[in-house]
């Protein structure tokens, strides 16, 4: 959602399909890559990150297995997309907030990263490492504060999910990265190290 603010409006526009709960089997079989797959033109980019709802093991509906249902599935984005003229990157998950007792920041993905990265390489495809970054990112703030980034309040202690000033920075993330992998050019991104308002964020009232 916050993507958008670190580029060039009058170069890109943004089409956010992201839907909370979904893995990348579950929004395969929904019809949500197909429904992608119907408007996608050439020269567009379709940017691809699944993995926390692929870990769901519980639930078969959802549950990918990295080194191969994953990335078979991952191969349908990318060949839909390479076949409709357009350009596929793949982003590696962002990190929950997780620390041990000695304060760092611990990965959560277990091999999906390293899944992801490796068919990056095999199929040649532009990798956002947003995994490393992200956990680099917790690891410099710290545990505590960490805290003013997820969803945390007097009743709710998230370690997941953002709120707009996590939202924001792990947006600058993808921005910063998209501009190292030369996906995007210095003209199309703006704002990489200017504070962004919260206010500029606004949610969704329902999910689809």
């Amino acid at each position: 959602m916050a993507v958008p603010f670190f580029l060039h409006g009058s170069r890109l526009a943004v089409s956010n399909h992201a839907v909370n709960g979904r893995s990348s089997k579950s929004f395969v079989d929904e019809g949500r890559l197909k429904g992608i797959l119907s408007v996608i033109r050439p020269g567009d980019f379709l940017l691809v990150q699944f993995a926390h709802n692929d870990e769901k093991a519980e639930d078969p509906t959802r549950y990918t297995e990295p080194w191969s249902t994953y990335q078979e599935y991952l191969r349908m984005y990318l060949g839909g997309a390479r076949a409709r003229g357009a350009r596929p990157v793949l982003a590696t998950s962002v990190e929950r907030r997780r620390f041990d007792a000695a304060g760092k920041a611990l990965p959560t993905h277990g091999e999906y990263p390293a899944a992801m990265r490796a068919l990056a390489a095999e199929e040649r495809v532009a990798l956002l490492d947003i995994q490393a970054l992200s956990l680099a990112l917790w690891q410099r703030l710290g545990v505590e504060e960490t805290k003013k980034y997820f969803n945390w309040t007097a009743t709710e202690q998230d370690n997941t999910h953002f709120n707009p000033p996590g939202a924001i920075e792990v947006a600058r993330l993808v921005a910063r990265e998209l501009l190292r992998t030369r996906v995007l050019g210095p003209r199309d991104v703006r704002r990489l190290d200017e504070r962004i308002p919260e206010s500029w964020i606004t949610w969704p009232e329902a999910a689809a």
